[in-house]
């Protein structure tokens, strides 16, 4: 029998796409995993028969145990990984009950997760080619046979919810608590949550039980004039308060659901807990709510076209691998998200922002917007985006935090005001020496700051005892990096001005380590623009007419607001489809 042993060397290119992105095809004989390593095939003899393989997805080794009866897999076990967590958990099954059908390795990947699909595929193929199985390459685009075209009949409900994200599912899940008997969910990855799910923290919530027990009493009006003054918020009036009647009572609303938000920092942010992230917690609980109400979630189903008649939305069309056939309904929910993975769309709308790469999830690829063109849909602020500061490098996660951080590049200098946002930072850091800077800081910040602890748990940072430690592994000027934190250091203490900022930081850096960094950009993280949707979330004409049985919520709506308020105008969404149906 013989057995594959994976040894790994040190990359010289690291594969800097991230798990929802597919990457160039790749053979079994070398593969750059997401950590900069490369795996490469060596070949022993072995008597005994292989249980388990290895593959590598987006956070490098995973382990699989195939479990075989002669020739037949009779269960698959993940036995170690190094996956997001939010994205493995609903991938594993997934991709686990498409290999156990098969009897093969040779299936359709899981989209969303395919890195993760990759690895697990990759592993399952070593174990079977070891026990004397003709497995063919597993690579990126290695998929399952093709079927049929197939025109199925159509399906009838009362409502049809076009999205499985924040707004999607807090939507059906509304409808359906509110006497809809018959709700269809579809979304076109085969994993629900879109980014909701790696959200760190729950912004503009009001009203929230943590807040109470810190003695802030937080009241609709207090929000609306914050939402307006503090935070320049140009929805409509009618929104804005329809948004904050909502944010008033979703704490309530997600602590039945078993979400419990009991860490509140900055007056309205939350997280579930001080080291746990909210979005994990949120979208858990509510997929597991729409599953209990026995709502029919289709996953790999894409929404292809609204089906009008007389200018009353009617239904779906949709697109379930090669199967294709319509949904009918009363009442239909457009929550597809925004297009910050749509390089054209960006391109068209937001010229400059396509160079940029998106923290965003890819199914946000802005499907709808040509079928609201079709159909004189009113479609506003297409050339609103918010651009997060930094990601890292490779993992495309958000990162930073708190103050007392410096930007620098391989040169070990600073070359902008730190707190610059949008394009300047953007172009700013694509101007530098090869396009690569790094977030550096010291022990201070990182024992105030839950998500550096949890990147560098992960590996995405770097830790060097000294500055000159930290720069030999970065590939930074250590000599400079010393003066920079040094003049930094003064400019903070008022001896000398600060060469970038009017104001300095107020915390200097420790003279002595450890000290932190990590290279990162800047990111497209979510379009503001979208289409037209009125405080009870009715999709609108260009002629100003609300569109009969037509509703959305949030990114793929035209608004200045966020995940909460995708939560929000979901529920509202759900609601007021309720109402159409059963009136």
């Amino acid at each position: 029998m013989r057995k594959k042993i994976y040894v790994l060397a040190m990359a010289v290119t690291v594969l800097t796409a991230g798990c929802s992105k597919q990457g160039t095809e790749t053979t079994k004989d070398d593969v750059t995993t997401n950590n900069g390593n490369v795996a490469t095939e060596e070949t022993t003899s072995d008597s005994n028969a292989q249980t388990e393989g290895i593959g590598y997805g987006y956070g490098g080794e995973l382990k699989v145990k195939v479990t075989m009866e002669k020739d037949k897999i009779v269960d698959l076990e993940l036995v170690s990984n190094n996956e997001t967590n939010v994205v493995i958990d609903r991938a594993w099954p997934v991709i686990k009950e498409r290999i156990m059908e098969a009897q093969s390795p040779i299936v359709d990947s899981v989209s969303g997760a395919t890195f993760s699909s990759y690895g697990v595929k990759t592993a399952v193929a070593e174990v079977l080619r070891a026990n004397g199985q003709d497995i063919e390459a597993i690579t990126f685009t290695t998929q399952g046979p093709e079927t049929e075209k197939k025109e199925l009949e159509t399906v009838e409900t009362q409502v049809v919810v076009v999205g499985g994200g924040p707004a999607g599912l807090s939507a059906a899940i509304e409808a359906k608590q509110n006497g809809v008997e018959n709700v269809i969910v579809i979304e076109k990855l085969d994993i629900l949550s879109g980014n909701g799910k790696f959200d760190l923290d729950f912004v503009d919530l009001i009203n929230s039980k943590a807040q109470k027990e810190n003695g802030i009493e937080d009241t609709v009006e207090d929000f609306v004039k914050y939402l307006k003054e503090t935070k320049k918020a140009w929805d409509s009036d009618e929104r804005i308060l329809a948004q904050a009647e909502g944010s008033y009572k979703l704490d309530e609303w997600l602590r039945e659901q078993g979400t419990e938000l009991n860490y509140n920092f900055d007056t309205r942010n939350h997280m579930s807990e001080w080291d746990r992230y909210a979005g994990e917690q949120i979208q858990e609980n509510m997929e597991k709510k729409a599953k209990e109400l026995g709502i029919d979630i289709r996953t790999g189903t894409k929404g292809l076209d609204l089906i009008m008649e007389d200018g009353k939305a009617v239904g779906v069309k949709v697109q379930q691998k090669n199967n294709f056939y319509d949904i009918k309904a009363e009442a239909v929910i457009v929550a597809t998200g925004g297009f910050c993975s749509n390089k054209e769309l960006l391109a068209k709308y937001a010229p400059g922002t396509e160079t940029l790469q998106t923290s965003n999830q890819m199914g946000t690829t802005g499907d709808f917007i040509p079928v609201f063109e079709k159909y004189n849909l009113a479609l506003d602020r297409m050339d609103v985006t918010r651009i997060f500061p930094i990601i890292n490098v490779a993992r495309r996660d958000l990162t930073g935090g708190g103050d007392g951080y410096l930007f620098v590049n391989k040169e070990g200098k600073r070359f902008i005001d730190e707190t610059k946002r949008e394009m300047e930072l953007a172009s700013a850091i694509q101007s530098q020496t090869d396009g690569k800077i790094y977030y550096i800081y010291d022990q201070k910040l990182y024992d105030k700051t839950y998500r550096l602890q949890k990147h560098n748990k992960l590996g995405y940072h770097t830790k060097g005892e000294t500055l000159e430690d930290l720069a030999q592994k970065l590939g930074i000027d250590a000599e400079n990096l010393k003066e920079t934190v040094k003049t930094y250091n003064q400019a903070v203490k008022g001896e000398i001005p600060d060469p970038f900022r009017e104001t300095p930081f107020t915390e200097t850096f420790n003279e002595e380590g450890p000290f932190y960094g990590v290279q990162v950009e800047s990111a497209i993280h979510m379009t503001r623009g979208g289409v037209v949707a009125n405080e009870k979330a009715q999709v609108m004409t260009n002629d100003g007419e609300i569109v009969e049985g037509l509703f959305a919520a949030g990114e793929v709506t035209a608004t200045s607001q966020a995940y909460s308020a995708a939560v929000i105008f979901g529920r509202i969404a759900g609601e007021e489809a309720a109402k159409l149906v059963l009136k």
